[in-house]
């Protein structure tokens, strides 16, 4: 599942989570890796959290929105952790490996609300993920989501740019594309 989380600030304790963008990935039969569906959801901050005005002014969400429709935090986890659990179900796994573009910053905000929420099942490894931006550093030279995506041919929009559905859908395709291409390459099959 790749993630891109939207949030507050830096601090995955004390900052909001703003907007969860989640991509479930599929194989088919030959090993090619895809996109097989999204969800994205927009996250109320929880009572106390801290809201950078740098944050928002980065990724332009509008807190005042009446069309912004965000869920309490535990509501939107679980709008995201439905499909996972579901694939983890299908496919005989205990855990799903977080994909996301610092997957690190992602995973300690997904974690820390997860247990602010006191959710029983996070769906997620704990620390385990893969890093897209590690992976297309070494597969493109480039470590910037934008960057990764122009010089791996991926169409990437820069007023589109941090939106979380909008990231995780772009994360999720330089993901495919570093490991289909491995494949190619006779790079070991992943699943």
């Amino acid at each position: 599942m790749v993630i891109d989380v939207e949030t507050g600030g830096f601090n995955s304790r004390t900052d909001a989570l703003l907007e969860i963008g989640a991509v479930l990935l599929q194989m088919d039969e030959q090993g090619i890796l895809s996109i097989k569906k999204s969800v994205c959801t927009n996250v109320d901050p929880f009572q106390g959290a801290i809201i950078e005005p740098s944050a928002i002014e980065f990724n332009k969400i509008d807190l005042q929105d009446p069309n912004r429709m965000a869920l309490h935090e535990r509501d939107a986890l679980q709008t995201v952790f439905r499909p996972i659990r579901r694939e983890i179900s299908i496919t005989g796994c205990t855990r799903a490996i977080m994909v996301a573009h610092n997957a690190h910053f992602d995973l300690g905000f997904i974690n820390a609300a997860a247990e602010r929420n006191q959710v029983k099942r996070n769906p997620f490894h704990p620390f385990s993920c893969f890093d897209t931006c590690t992976l297309a550093g070494l597969a493109y030279g480039q470590t910037v989501l934008g960057r990764a995506c122009q010089s791996a041919n991926i169409h990437y929009e820069n007023n589109e740019a941090h939106n979380a559905l909008y990231d995780a859908i772009k994360t999720a395709e330089i993901f495919c594309r570093i490991i289909n291409r491995w494949r190619e390459l006779g790079g070991v099959r992943l699943g």
